[in-house]
């Protein structure tokens, strides 16, 4: 069996179920999942009059969230209803981003052959999980602009017939723009964990003492930027769906 350094592109699968692979990342999806909602029940069940220091904590991060949220959709109540979403992706992406960095993610596994399969895999550098979470947030951005703007209106945004040839290119380009945010979405998550990953497997196999540790602690942060850059894109193009076509902001109802 070869020792030396291995990379996997692709989630590897455990096993099947009805002809389904069940793949090490998505095992890991569930976990932490699992574990991220627990936490959050136990955390939240027994809010206190006078909080202590752990729900002031969670308390200000919330209201810190909310703020930003109202001032860039300029709604208080549309902030409250997205809140719940942007809130859960950016803390659901920042669980699996730093589970990476357990000791037994990716050395716990068995052998196939002469391959090592890990039991467990960070979801977020398999393309299958960044793409499937680029799907629900370009949906949920979608469909919230045809909500708050109707039907047609929304689409006046990408099919102008009335503004000329160049008006009819632009809507079209716009079109395009729109489209590519699910590729841009998930490939930007994928490639900067994925790239993080592998460069901390070579540092820990060229240089085992020293040098990984401070690749680590800057994986920690690029883990959480990540995180929050996906959310606050979600937000932002929330914010970009239910402009009007010609500038002026819609009201939630």
């Amino acid at each position: 069996m070869d020792g030396g350094l291995h990379i996997a592109l692709a989630a590897e699968p455990l096993f099947y179920v009805l002809g389904v692979p069940i793949t090490n990342a998505l095992v890991t999806e569930l976990f932490v999942g699992v574990v991220v909602v627990t936490l959050a029940f136990f955390i939240g069940r027994n809010p206190r009059l006078i909080p202590g220091r752990l729900q002031t904590a969670f308390e200000w991060l919330f209201e810190f969230v909310l703020d930003m949220m109202e001032k860039t959709l300029e709604n208080r109540a549309l902030a409250r209803k997205f809140f719940p979403l942007i809130m859960s992706i950016f803390i659901f992406v920042l669980a699996l981003n730093w589970f990476e960095f357990l000791p037994f993610v990716g050395s716990v596994g068995f052998w196939h052959g002469e391959e090592f399969v890990p039991l467990l895999r960070t979801p977020t550098t398999d393309l299958n999980f960044t793409l499937a979470l680029a799907a629900i947030a370009y949906l949920v951005i979608e469909v919230t602009g045809i909500v708050v703007l109707g039907f047609l209106r929304y689409g006046s945004k990408f099919v102008t017939l009335n503004q000329g040839v160049i008006g009819f290119f632009m809507g079209l380009i716009e079109l395009v723009s729109n489209l590519a945010r699910l590729i841009s979405f998930s490939f930007r998550l994928f490639g900067n964990i994925f790239a993080g990953e592998v460069l901390i497997a070579v540092a820990a196999y060229f240089l085992p003492v020293g040098l990984p540790l401070p690749v680590m602690l800057f994986e920690v942060f690029v883990g959480l930027v990540q995180a929050a850059i996906f959310a606050l894109l979600t937000l932002v193009f929330i914010k970009i769906a239910i402009t009007q076509p010609h500038g002026k902001e819609a009201t939630a109802h």
